[in-house]
């Protein structure tokens, strides 16, 4: 198939966004985060554009030259065992930015931030994005496959969160494991975090 892929910059954030937006309108955990179809159509662009913001900010989006697919990676550094808890300023944001009433906006990330582990250097997908026209084609395999080639190669494990159990069987059979302990969103969907050992 051969996906062309190259990095994403400023110049493309919005596009990145609208990408995200439409790749999770129907996901589980954001028609828990905006249960109301007309308010997420209005807001989950802007709530998700914040995770675009910080991958541009302190990572990077590998993105298909085409705009088909996204993949936004964070390099994670180890926090040693007397590091200080600084507070994560970005579920707040994310709150402040799409839906300031929405405490909701907030709690996904305290939840998943919770359980997000520390100890070794990492890298975190923090989401991949494929359009909805092009799903099920290989594309978000495609996208991961050489950072996964680069964590194998350099001995670094990679995390993330599946938000559907489709999609966490999809990471299985790329080596992440379910860390054993789900995040319960409040009367809402479960999201299973994942870690893969360098293979």
């Amino acid at each position: 198939m051969g996906l062309e892929i190259r990095q994403a910059g400023q110049s493309d954030r919005d596009a990145v966004a609208r990408l995200l937006d439409e790749a999770f309108r129907s996901d589980p955990v954001s028609s828990w985060v905006f249960p109301d179809p007309e308010h997420r159509a209005a807001v989950h662009g802007k709530f998700l554009g914040v995770f675009v913001d910080v991958a541009l900010a302190e990572g990077r989006i590998d993105y298909a030259v085409d705009g088909s697919a996204a993949a936004l990676w964070l390099r994670i550094p180890a926090a040693g065992p007397d590091a200080e808890h600084v507070p994560d300023e970005v579920p707040a944001k994310m709150r402040a930015v799409a839906d300031p009433d929405n405490e909701r906006c907030e709690l996904v990330g305290r939840l998943t931030g919770a359980v997000h582990p520390m100890a070794e250097e990492h890298e975190y997908l923090l989401m991949i994005a494929v359009a909805p026209g092009r799903q099920g084609e290989g594309l978000g395999t495609e996208l991961i496959r050489p950072v996964l080639e680069r964590c194998d190669r350099e001995g670094v494990p990679a995390y993330l969160e599946a938000s559907s159990e489709r999609s966490k069987g999809l990471y299985e059979r790329l080596g992440w494991q379910f860390t054993g302990e789900a995040v319960r969103l409040p009367d809402g969907p479960l999201m299973w975090p994942m870690w893969r050992k360098p293979q």
